[in-house]
């Protein structure tokens, strides 16, 4: 499948009397994606130099972004979308959902000594990677490209997927995001300080739904260990590492798409980076209290 898919763009002329067939090419990055191991090894084991190596993991990871917006996207039809809703609603009673999201970190070499943006609370060089999820784990959204430095909220103010949200063009439902994020018409937040029935329950279904997103992160880490810091950290610059984690965020989607089961991974947990929890009270919206009250009250009481 993936040569057929990736097979036209990586078999353009080369000055190269002998270019390296798609097959090899796609093996070569998929080697490197899934198990982190450095390229020299992984050339050896295919029987191809590691600069040629090199060169496949950048072709093929540059066929798979031009392709991601084919893979990763929210659904347009209201069938699908209903679909959507349904599923996650199966999961603990949460209505309305149309994703789940959060951001996760992916460590990076140091892009140079003065550039500070991509060092993490941890002191780590780091890429912020928004992403949203089905109740399935199928990304809907993938934004790799945010430096370490940028806490959660910030990536999501910034981020394309605001932009689509606010235009309210998913204006039926809402994603659901943690207290690292604010409370918006469109993302409902748990209840910082539950006290009633209802609040609780909420949160509890709130936090079940939620957990998808979790389980997703940790199945790509584990089936693209490249990833997930077991064997250092990405050796490119960001621009490029950023380009590797979407291609892999391609791959498992396709994965999925032809019956891969996503929680069929161990799980593993490098370079997770919790935001600090806590409701943003100074930018609390009304109309989005006032959504959440009426889904407490309608769902939950």
């Amino acid at each position: 499948y993936l040569v057929d898919l990736l097979g036209a763009s990586l078999s353009r002329p080369t000055q190269r009397s002998r270019a390296i067939s798609p097959e090899t090419q796609i093996l070569a990055a998929l080697g490197f994606y899934t198990s982190g191991s450095f390229q020299t090894r992984m050339g050896d084991a295919i029987g191809i130099s590691q600069a040629s190596m090199s060169r496949c993991v950048a072709n093929v990871t540059e066929a798979l972004v031009e392709r991601a917006s084919q893979f990763i996207h929210f659904p347009e039809d209201e069938a699908t979308v209903q679909s959507l809703k349904d599923d996650f609603y199966g999961l603990a009673g949460m209505p309305g959902v149309l994703g789940v999201v959060d951001c996760t970190h992916v460590a990076i070499k140091a892009p140079n000594a003065e550039d500070l943006s991509y060092v993490n609370r941890k002191g780590l060089h780091s890429l912020n990677c928004l992403m949203v999820c089905d109740a399935r784990g199928v990304l809907l959204s993938a934004e790799t490209h945010w430096p370490g430095s940028l806490p959660d909220c910030t990536v999501l103010q910034q981020a394309a997927l605001t932009s689509q949200f606010e235009t309210e063009l998913h204006k039926d439902g809402w994603l659901l995001g943690d207290s690292s994020f604010f409370l918006r018409t469109w993302l409902m937040t748990p209840l910082h300080i539950p006290e009633t029935p209802a609040e609780y329950r909420y949160n509890m279904a709130h936090s079940a739904t939620h957990n998808v997103i979790e389980r997703t992160f940790r199945t790509i880490r584990s089936r693209f260990r490249c990833l997930d810091g077991s064997k250092g950290t990405l050796q490119y610059s960001p621009e490029k590492s950023s380009h590797i984690i979407l291609a892999c965020c391609v791959l498992h989607n396709i994965s999925l798409e032809h019956g891969l089961d996503v929680w069929s991974s161990p799980a593993t947990g490098h370079m997770e980076q919790p935001e600090e929890e806590y409701e943003q009270m100074e930018s609390m919206d009304s109309e989005a209290c006032r959504i959440r009250q009426e889904l407490l009250l309608t769902h939950f009481s």
